[in-house]
């Protein structure tokens, strides 16, 4: 059996492809301002400032886009936990350093975005949306509640290096996800400023799915076999970090059944291209270890695609009901 390289053998192997990208990274990220996304006439006082409180017939979001905006956005929110575990699996110091810093400030400037347009233009409550930010920020976030249950046994397997394998394994998948994420919803804001500034949110998550996406390249060729035990856990145990948000599954349900994300888009969008990027199946470095995580993989990825057609076929079956309910006659 291969050994296992540990967390500080990792980073040290890893850090020139880290720094290189780091400046592949910076010659390409594009400086935005969040104030110039924002259509600060629209703003007004609210009820403790002389104005009036938010009403429900103020918003110009249909209850699709506020439920996906309201999810985007608390995802966005809970950057303190997920710049804890970049942090702890990486290091303070050199290029590590460098993009934690770099990432965690681009990151942010998300959610501020999201807000400041949410409750200028009053898309949604503004009470209710805070109320929902303090419950999933008091909950925080782990990187080891993706690892599906019947995959925990791996962990034992790959312990000295998990921490950081799982992490740019996990984060290559969520940031291309979504990035598919807020590019949708913004389609369906039916307004163009929100749909611009999706957009440039989306393409920011474009550019850090490549930075994690090469550096697990760059892992794959390091340690196969404890890469791919990676991988493979991380794609079957998958979640988006909004999972447990106050109104998930219902937002959830919400946004797949409307194409927003959904399981179609996470096999063809995020999972497959990611995985042929790293040539998982055409590989023959893997020894038998690898090979069986491969093999596991495959055989999940047989099942996905059972259960989006599945799923495909309720949906198609839910919203022919609902159109047929439309047209009864009163």
């Amino acid at each position: 059996m291969a050994r296992n390289l540990t967390q500080l053998e990792l980073l040290i192997e890893l850090e020139g492809i880290a720094a290189s990208n780091v400046d592949r990274h910076l010659a390409m990220a594009k400086d935005w301002h969040p104030h110039d996304y924002i259509p600060w006439e629209q703003g007004r006082n609210f009820a403790a400032m002389g104005g009036i409180d938010w009403d429900p017939e103020q918003s110009a979001l249909s209850e699709l886009a506020k439920a996906a905006m309201i999810t985007n956005l608390l995802t966005e929110d809970n950057l303190p936990s997920y710049h804890r575990e970049i942090s702890e699996n990486f290091s303070k110091d050199g290029a590590w350093g460098t993009w934690v810093g770099r990432w965690t400030a681009e990151e942010n400037r998300h959610g501020i975005v999201m807000r400041d347009y949410l409750v200028v233009t009053r898309g949604v409550d503004p009470v209710a949306l805070e109320q929902a930010r303090m419950i999933h920020m008091t909950n925080g976030y782990s990187a080891m509640a993706v690892v599906d249950e019947k995959s925990r046994g791996r962990e034992i397997e790959i312990a000295s290096g998990a921490g950081f394998l799982f992490s740019v394994a996990y984060v290559t998948f969520q940031e291309l996800a979504t990035r598919v994420s807020h590019r949708n919803t913004g389609r369906v804001c039916d307004d163009p400023i929100a749909d611009r500034m999706l957009a440039r949110i989306a393409a920011d998550e474009n550019l850090h799915m490549i930075f994690y996406r090469n550096l697990c390249a760059a892992a794959l060729e390091l340690a196969p076999d404890q890469t791919i035990e990676a991988i493979s856990t991380i794609v079957q145990g998958f979640q988006m970090p909004g999972a447990g948000m106050p109104g998930w599954r219902r937002n959830g349900v919400l946004m797949a059944k409307h194409g927003i994300y959904d399981l179609r888009q996470h096999l063809e969008e995020v999972l497959l291209p990611v995985l042929r990027k790293w040539n998982i199946f055409e590989r023959n470095d893997f020894t038998a270890r690898g090979e069986r995580a491969r093999e596991d993989l495959a055989a999940f990825l047989d099942r996905l695609r059972e259960d989006v057609l599945r799923f495909e076929e309720q949906r198609d079956r839910s919203l022919a009901r609902a159109a047929a309910r439309e047209h009864q006659p009163v």
